[in-house]
C-alpha cells in the first residue's frame, strides 16, 4: 500500500506546477525542498517554464532515494515527456538512467552529477551544473587573500594557516573537490595550509553550529585562523556558534574570516554585515534555467544549439562560479 499511497499524493501533495497549457510536461525531481540553493533552483525553473508555457510538476524527494524512486516511476507512469532529476544519492543514478531509457524518456541530471560511465549508458542522459572544483578553487582564494592582507589573521605568526573545514555530505562530489580545491588553492598562494579540525555537517546550518561549537570548545577560537565551508549555509551554523562565543560581533580584534559557496541571500546579508568574509556564486538562476531549456529542446526535438547554453561533450552544460565579496557583484 505504501507505494500506492505515495504516487496517489504525489500529483496532489508534494508538487508544485507552473503551468496547464503546453503539450511538453516536464517531471522532475528535488533531492530535499528545503534546501535553500535547490529553492533558488526550482524558482528559476518554474520562471522558465512559465516563460515558455511548458508545464513542470517538482517533487520533493524529502532526501530519501526510496521516496524519490517511486516519484520517478509515478512520472514515467504520467508519461511526462522529459525528465529533470537532482538525486538523492548521485550514486543511485544508474537505476534511474535504466528506467528512463527504457521508457523511452530523455533525463537531464541537477546538481549531483552521476558518473561519465552512467551518463554514457544512455544517449538522452545529460548533466546541468558547474564544475565543484572552480568552487573549491575560489573559496581558498578568497581565504588567501584576505591572510595576506591581513597580517594579524596568522594568530600565532607561524606562517600557517590553521583552518576548519566544514564539508557537505559524504560521498558528494561537491563536497570532495570543493574540499580538496580549496585547500589546493591556498597552498598555491604560498601559504601552508593545515587543518585542525573537519567534519561532515551536511551542507546543514544547525549541524554545523553544533559542530562549530563543540570545535570552539575543543580547540580554543584564538587557535582558529579561518573557517572554510562548503556551502552558505554550513558558513552561516559556524557564524552563529563564533557569535554566541563573541567572535564576528564587529570587534576585529576577535574575527574568523569564514568564507561559503552558494551566495544564497542570507550569506550576502551576513558578509555585508561584516560576519562573513565571503562566498563563491553558485549560479542556480542560470542552471535551472538552462536545464529546463535543455529539457524542453530534447523533448521536443529542436535544435539543442538554440537555447542559449554551451553544450560540451553532447552531455554537459557548466555553468561558472563567481567570487563574491564585500562590495563585488551581488
Amino acid at each position: 500500500m505504501r507505494k500506492v499511497f505515495t504516487t496517489a499524493l504525489i500529483f496532489v501533495l508534494a508538487l508544485v506546477s507552473c503551468s496547464y497549457a503546453a503539450e511538453v510536461k516536464i517531471g522532475a525531481c528535488i533531492y530535499r525542498f528545503n534546501d535553500a540553493f535547490m529553492l533558488r533552483f526550482r524558482n528559476a525553473m518554474q520562471a522558465e517554464c512559465e516563460k515558455s508555457g511548458a508545464v513542470i510538476e517538482i517533487a520533493d524527494g524529502q532526501d530519501d532515494q526510496t521516496t524519490q524512486n517511486e516519484q520517478i516511476d509515478a512520472f514515467i507512469a504520467a508519461k511526462v515527456n522529459v525528465l529533470i532529476i537532482n538525486p538523492v544519492d548521485r550514486m543511485a543514478s544508474q537505476p534511474i538512467i535504466d528506467k528512463a531509457k527504457e521508457a523511452g524518456i530523455p533525463v537531464v541530471f541537477i546538481n549531483r552529477e552521476p558518473t561519465p560511465e552512467m551518463l554514457g549508458t544512455y544517449d538522452k542522459a545529460y548533466y546541468v551544473g558547474a564544475k565543484a572544483e572552480e568552487s573549491g578553487t575560489q573559496s581558498g582564494q578568497i581565504v588567501a587573500e584576505y591572510f595576506k592582507a591581513h597580517p594579524e589573521a596568522d594568530k600565532n605568526h607561524d606562517g600557517k594557516l590553521q583552518f576548519v573545514l566544514l564539508r557537505g555530505q559524504n560521498g558528494h562530489q561537491d563536497m570532495i573537490l570543493r574540499s580538496k580545491y580549496s585547500v589546493e588553492a591556498i597552498r598555491d598562494a604560498g601559504i601552508e595550509p593545515v587543518e585542525i579540525a573537519g567534519a561532515i555537517a551536511n551542507w546543514d546550518k544547525v549541524q554545523a553550529m553544533n559542530i562549530m561549537n563543540a570545535f570552539i570548545m575543543s580547540i580554543g577560537p584564538e587557535n582558529i585562523e579561518a573557517v572554510i565551508a562548503n556551502n552558505d549555509e554550513m558558513a552561516l551554523g559556524a557564524i552563529e556558534a563564533l557569535k554566541a562565543n563573541d567572535y564576528n560581533k564587529g570587534n576585529p580584534e576577535m574575527y574568523i574570516p569564514v568564507v561559503g559557496v552558494d551566495a544564497n541571500a542570507s550569506a550576502l546579508e551576513a558578509m555585508n554585515s561584516g560576519e562573513l568574509l565571503g562566498t563563491v556564486l553558485n549560479d542556480a538562476d542560470n542552471q535551472g534555467t538552462a536545464a529546463v531549456r535543455l529539457a524542453l529542446s530534447i523533448a521536443s526535438g529542436s535544435d539543442t544549439g538554440s537555447i542559449g547554453y554551451e553544450i560540451t561533450d553532447g552531455k554537459y552544460i557548466w555553468v561558472p562560479y563567481q567570487k563574491v565579496t564585500r562590495g563585488e557583484k551581488q
